[in-house]
């Protein structure tokens, strides 16, 4: 048994794929700004301490494979990993988009066995992502129409991910990891109102007008442009297919967008802060 290093091991997927290795014995070395050994994507000196000694690596990159640079630092790291012995990696992408089909070429280039999870948006980003706080104040507005995606329950991604880790059979394969049926955002707002028991509002807005607001927030200019990118290219209906990718890896179906929404609201996700009421 190896170490596996798991890079972006405080993120949405890092901290699940972690656990999980934990929860079988496996060894785990977590890699982030904040993890005991330090790792920054912008750093490239905190690299080689993170990946020595490692077998396998799980790697998520922030704050995601649409930004310009992306590829280069995949393809440089995953280079590395190959050459200090690392001899199998797995890397998060997206479906869609084009930066991430470079990133993934350059992690095929490094020479080390890979996986790539190919997935469609994360059901939790409704749950603990930047969709969270519109929705806790009753009204979540993006600029997307009836687009539907299939979005992925971010448990069956970690599944796949520790069993590509772990088990044999994933080497050279791309998972395409989808939610077994379509949703548009204004249906998911609906499925999450049930839910959670109370009246949530989806609005379409103007790609200047949502531009504008997270200006107004204080987004960082980079992620503004992330995010204008993100709802004009890849939320345009390319991704709108559901498929068996998750049944195809490990032999059980999806996890529904429903079965996401009843269990999240059941643990409060969607529940006031303390001495903050939500809206009726």
């Amino acid at each position: 048994m190896g170490t596996t290093v798991v890079i972006g091991g405080g993120g949405t997927t890092g901290r699940r794929v972690a656990a999980r290795l934990a929860a079988r014995g496996e060894a785990v070395r977590l890699a982030s700004r904040r993890s005991p050994v330090r790792f920054d994507w912008d750093d490239r000196g905190t690299w080689a301490p993170v990946l020595r000694g490692a077998t396998s690596a799980y790697i998520a990159y922030a704050p995601d494979l649409a930004v310009p640079g992306a590829d280069a630092a995949v393809g440089d790291l995953a280079g590395l990993a190959a050459r200090t012995g690392v001899r199998r990696l797995v890397l998060l992408s997206g479906r869609g988009e084009e930066g991430a089909r470079r990133a993934e070429a350059a992690l095929r280039a490094a020479g080390a066995e890979w996986t790539i999870l190919r997935c469609a948006w994360f059901a939790q980003n409704f749950s603990e992502g930047h969709l969270l706080e519109p929705l806790l104040a009753g009204e979540l507005a993006l600029p997307v129409g009836d687009v539907p995606e299939p979005f992925v329950d971010v448990d069956d991604v970690a599944d796949v991910a520790v069993a590509a880790l772990t088990g044999d059979g994933h080497g050279g394969r791309v998972h395409e990891l989808t939610g077994p049926r379509a949703l548009t955002f204004a249906g998911a707002v609906d499925e999450i109102a049930r839910a959670a028991g109370r009246e949530l509002r989806f609005a379409t807005v103007p790609m200047d007008a949502f531009t504008a607001g997270l200006e107004g927030a204080g987004t960082p200019p980079d992620v503004v442009r992330l995010m204008r990118h993100l709802f004009t290219e890849v939320l345009d209906g390319r991704n709108a297919r559901p498929t068996d990718g998750v049944r195809r890896a490990i032999g059980r179906e999806a996890r529904d967008f429903g079965a996401f929404a009843r269990d999240a609201a059941a643990a409060g996700a969607w529940r006031a802060p303390a001495g903050r009421p939500l809206p009726a």
